[in-house]
């Protein structure tokens, strides 16, 4: 009878479970944070390997892809290893095998690869039917003695098949190849280094194991990245970085200047930071061209082959090359960070953040683990062939008595045993012996190897007793290593390719001013506070145009390099770049949308920035003080709060602080003369009285050098100059009320 087509009788039961749905969630995310924290993400400190890389290094291990021998398709590997062991997408696995094999992605390649992998410029590999790969010497280390139970194995995911938990690893993956993952609430970045530095340190380490981080460091200086580059970090803080197992690096461009004569040169950039794309980093840099954000900068070209090399041209010859690339440092990627965050599977179970010295000591307890299970498995292996060649000398010995015996009897496997006590492992080996070993010669053989069997055997054992041999023996594992992979031997791989200086000190304006192209412009300030840029250094005023009920406040040149500082009647001051400006075109933009200002406030006056110059700053009820123009620069768009004024007061004037005497006029039309010396120079501040009144408030001041005398302009523009003689009626103390003012002054109240 076939199958029934219906479903189960459930008694009644609709089998609805309820789940708390809370409970439900967490169960399941921390589940899957779980896995892809333990399974995906993060690699073993042990070998550096995440489970993909593992499992390809194991998959390649079975299909006998070895340095010696012939290559084999991609997609074959990748169907190995994602029908046996990762039951995960093909693209995945084929991307992880590519990565292994990119000797600019991986600082020690693991894989061996024939045909397109890929570039630095991004493109992508060819398909893996296309592709194909064997291992490297550097991942015949990693697997080195795993057949001779080293590592665990655990059942793949359908329990058909044993994988290997961890690696042997003779090499020193993880510090050496790095790693980067991100998992769920945690995430890994370790950059690359160089191998026989690393053997150096672990070798210290081995005879002094209580050394810290700063002695290691003499050995590990820091990374090295497969494509070069410089290291611009202080020591300090590459120390503090291994110390903690945080941090980061700062990457810079190799460049050097190459002379083209008659006084002209070019820039050519030779090694870019690790994990740049380079055909990314000349669009960035081409766009910046474009954008006219890198004004030192004429043309990027680029002349790459098999090595990079980038040429920059410069504007003209009189550029400073240090200052064009301090500018396209801080502007591409040409300088990069690569963040240092050592956070590993610690013993293959506890995801931990360690230091250079307890990957490295993590590193060497699992060398000493597999040591002493390869001496253990190796000494299971020789005893049961002493037992074997004891067999084979009492068959030897008693030959005759043997071809009797197994001739005659009937079970002449019981008879053996009995009559020599063999156990039945011997009594199995002699009856499968062949006729031909029955030679003279043989015995001679067995005898030899017995006694070579029960040296090694002695040695072992000598070995697993003493923890000293057992470090002794480690050490010269990795002088072998370090032998392989050191500059010495290995010219290819071993040299160090990433250097390290100290970034040169530039003047941060110059820099500033290296990314704005220098151009001339005349800033116009409305009366309603729009701003905008006007193209060039314009003189006729009549030719700006306004919006309806508003007219021109000021209007001033400046360059485009300059910072403008706005300073507004609720005395804050605002710095906006000149640059940044709204261009000519239209009415420009409201300031209150370029900066945040309170929208009860006016601007009373703007200006180039001169760090040099003093400012005076006056309030409408007369008070004042002088401050310094560096001190008034904001950072952010807030602005800077300098001028302490409480409404109804607010901020009228802000003045150059030249001269020697100030003249003030009050609503009162009283003037008064005092000495500029009398005012307090501050940072911040309600000021002090300069000019006493009964009401009304300030109505102009003026700095000026009493040698010169005091000048104003009346409204048909001509000028009136009183010398001291003339003033002495005027020229009092702070904080007096002054006198009327002198017979000429204009009607207006005002110095002009």
């Amino acid at each position: 009878m076939g199958k029934s087509l219906l479903p189960p009788d459930n008694g009644g039961h609709d089998n609805i479970e309820p789940v708390d749905l809370k409970k439900a969630l967490e169960d399941r995310y921390l589940s899957y944070a779980l896995s892809t924290i333990m399974n995906r993400a993060l690699p073993d400190v042990r070998d550096g390997l995440k489970p993909v890389h593992r499992r390809i290094m194991h998959a390649m291990r079975l299909l006998r892809l070895n340095p010696d021998q012939g290559f084999a398709k991609c997609a074959r590997i990748v169907g190995e290893v994602m029908g046996k062991f990762h039951p995960h997408g093909d693209q995945s696995i084929y991307d992880a095998l590519v990565r292994l094999a990119q000797d600019f992605s991986m600082r020690y390649p693991l894989v061996d690869g024939q045909g397109n992998f890929g570039n630095i410029d991004g493109d992508n590999a060819a398909a893996m039917r296309y592709t194909e790969a064997r291992m490297t010497d550097v991942a015949t280390e990693l697997l080195f003695g795993i057949t001779e139970d080293a590592v665990d194995y655990r059942p793949t995911y359908n329990e058909e098949d044993e994988e290997p938990t961890v690696l042997p690893g003779a090499f020193p993956n993880l510090l050496a190849n790095g790693s980067s993952g991100i998992a769920v609430g945690m995430a890994t970045s370790v950059p690359p280094h160089n191998a026989a530095e690393l053997c150096d340190a672990a070798l210290h380490l081995i005879d002094h194991p209580d050394a810290p981080v700063v002695k290691l460091m003499e050995f590990v200086q820091g990374p090295d990245f497969p494509t070069g580059g410089i290291i611009v970090d202080s020591r300090q803080s590459i120390l503090e970085a291994y110390e903690t197992g945080r941090g980061g690096f700062r990457v810079r461009s190799r460049w050097n200047q190459e002379d083209q004569g008659r006084g002209t040169w070019v820039i050519a950039v030779t090694e870019i930071p690790y994990g740049v794309q380079k055909s990314r980093l000349i669009e960035k840099i081409a766009e910046l061209l474009m954008a006219r954000k890198l004004p030192l900068l004429e043309d990027i070209r680029d002349e790459s082959a098999e090595d990079i090399r980038i040429v920059l041209v410069p504007k003209s010859r009189t550029v400073d090359p240090g200052l064009m690339m301090e500018s396209l440092f801080k502007l591409t990627e040409l300088e990069s960070r690569f963040p240092l965050n050592m956070n590993v599977l610690s013993r293959g179970k506890v995801p931990n953040v360690l230091s250079l010295k307890g990957v490295l000591q993590e590193w060497l307890d699992h060398r000493r683990e597999v040591l002493v299970r390869r001496s253990k498995f190796r000494l299971g292996e020789i005893e049961k062939r002493l037992e074997i060649l004891a067999g084979y000398l009492i068959a030897y010995l008693n030959i005759d008595e043997v071809i009797r015996i197994i001739r005659e009897e009937d079970e002449p496997k019981q008879v053996m045993m009995a009559r020599w006590s063999l156990t039945d492992v011997q009594a199995e080996a002699i009856l499968n012996m062949r006729l031909r070993a029955l030679r003279k010669l043989e015995e001679f053989e067995i005898r030899k190897e017995f006694d070579a069997l029960s040296e090694e055997k002695k040695q072992i054992e000598s070995l697993l007793a003493s923890v000293e041999k057992q470090w002794k023996t480690i050490a010269w594992e990795i002088q072998k290593i370090r032998r392989d992979f050191g500059p010495e031997e290995n010219k290819e791989l071993g040299p160090r390719r990433t250097q390290f200086a100290d970034a040169p000190e530039h003047d941060l304006t110059d820099i500033a001013h290296a990314m704005i192209e220098k151009e001339p412009v005349t800033v116009v300030v409305s009366e309603k506070g729009w701003l905008r840029a006007m193209k060039g250094h314009l003189t006729d005023h009549s030719l700006f145009g306004f919006k309806e009920g508003d007219g021109l406040k000021l209007a001033f040149h400046a360059q485009t390099t300059d910072k403008i500082l706005v300073f507004t009647t609720g005395g804050k001051f605002y710095t906006i770049g000149a640059d940044r400006l709204p261009g000519g075109r239209g009415h420009g933009e409201p300031i209150r949308i370029i900066v945040d200002m309170e929208n009860d406030q006016d601007i009373v006056t703007a200006f180039v920035h001169d760090p040099k110059r003093k400012l005076l700053l006056v309030s409408h009820e007369g008070n004042g003080f002088v401050v310094s123009e560096e001190e008034v620069v904001a950072n952010t768009r807030k602005g800077k709060q300098v001028m302490n004024v409480k409404t109804p007061d607010e901020a009228t004037r802000c003045l150059p602080a030249t001269g020697d005497h100030v003249a003030i006029v009050g609503d009162n039309r009283k003037m008064l003369v005092f000495a500029l010396s009398e005012i307090p120079e501050m940072a911040r501040g309600k000021g002090v009285r300069l000019q006493k009144y009964k009401d009304g408030g300030v109505l102009d001041v003026k700095t000026f050098a009493m040698e010169g005398g005091l000048s104003w302009q009346d409204s048909a523009d001509r000028t009136f100059v009183r010398p001291r003689e003339e003033l002495a009626e005027w020229i009092g103390n702070r904080a007096a009320a002054g006198r009327m003012v002198p017979k000429g002054f204009p009607r207006t109240g005002k110095f002009g």
